[in-house]
């Protein structure tokens, strides 16, 4: 650091703190500027660059206590020393601020010049604690880059989601590359290739590629978690009366489940293991039963249901219900 610096660079300034900021607040403000300004995250940008290293600069001397201590004490001089002459007396030049640091330690015997030399010996400037060096700045600055990730998109049908398959996509150069989509995967799920993205300008590892999932609606299944839903509409008599029926399953062949006699709508009859199946485990089928009730009816079924309806216990199926709003 030049001479004159520590007068004419307000340190506080460039950190945008207050001179009372404790050393936890200061080491989070300069974090937060320097991944801001750091030269990996604005390649090129030579005034980044420059804000970079003059915010190390800054917070190299604030953070030492010792340094800090004696910036404070130049700067609440700075302005008498540097315009006033030497007057009658000796008072009153940049010696006489200088000579004011060398009392309880070995003085500066030559002045200006030996006074910014031992504070050199002593440590300080940005990225190695001594001014005008730098070894690594915030992070390893200069350190191997990461190469860039590469982003891709796929829509998947239902059942290759929930299968798993290997597919093949165009990357940004048009260059296929091939994707194992693992079973279960989800829609909007984020599939990441390690290492398969832009290589690194500097020798560091490269980037990834991350491919995002879309999955098409199937029209009888939906996914809850691992378990696959569907309904499952029954008659009104398979529904009172009791009933084995067949169910569909994902790729595979129907099963059957057992209606129990009374079945009210919305009972939902699970199938152990006839979900999505994943390396981590596998879901259940959830039927859910919907009793289906017959748009049209013959002048015999008519005659049956109001026969059954003359015959049907006379209880209020929204008895409950009522008794509930009120």
């Amino acid at each position: 650091m030049a001479s004159q610096d520590w007068f004419d660079k307000d340190f506080y300034k460039v950190l945008g703190v207050d001179k009372s900021v404790s050393a936890a607040d200061l080491k989070k403000t300069y974090r937060k500027l320097a991944r801001q300004y750091h030269p990996d995250s604005n390649p090129g940008d030579a005034k980044a660059e420059a804000k970079f290293k003059e915010i190390s600069e800054a917070y190299s001397v604030l953070n030492d206590p010792e340094q800090r201590e004696e910036y404070d004490q130049i700067r609440a001089m700075g302005s008498g020393a540097r315009f006033s002459a030497p007057g009658a007396g000796g008072g009153g030049g940049f010696d006489d601020v200088f000579s004011r640091f060398g009392q309880g330690r070995q003085a500066p015997s030559g002045g200006f010049d030996d006074f910014f030399t031992m504070f050199d010996q002593q440590g300080g400037g940005f990225g190695s604690g001594r001014f005008g060096q730098t070894t690594g700045g915030f992070r390893g600055f200069g350190g191997p880059q990461k190469g860039a990730d590469v982003t891709a998109r796929t829509t998947l049908d239902f059942v290759t989601a929930a299968k798993g398959e290997t597919i093949t996509l165009a990357g940004e150069d048009n260059v296929p590359f091939k994707v194992k989509i693992p079973a279960g995967v989800s829609d909007g799920q984020k599939i990441r290739l390690r290492g398969r993205g832009r290589k690194s300008p500097d020798g560091g590892e490269s980037g990834d590629i991350v491919v995002t999932v879309a999955v098409r609606p199937h029209p009888v299944f939906t996914r809850d978690g691992l378990n696959l839903r569907l309904t499952v509409p029954v008659t009104f008599t398979e529904a009172a009366l009791g009933a084995t029926i067949e169910v569909p399953t994902l790729g595979g062949d129907p099963v059957r489940l057992r209606v129990a006699p009374g079945t009210p709508s919305g009972r939902v009859l699970r199938v152990k293991g006839r979900g999505i199946e994943t390396a981590k485990g596998s879901g259940d089928l959830l039927a859910e039963v919907q009793v289906a009730v017959p748009t049209h009816l013959d002048d015999a079924a008519r005659e049956a249901l109001e026969r059954f309806h003359e015959l049907e216990p006379k209880e209020n199926p929204r008895a409950d219900l009522m008794a509930k709003a009120r």
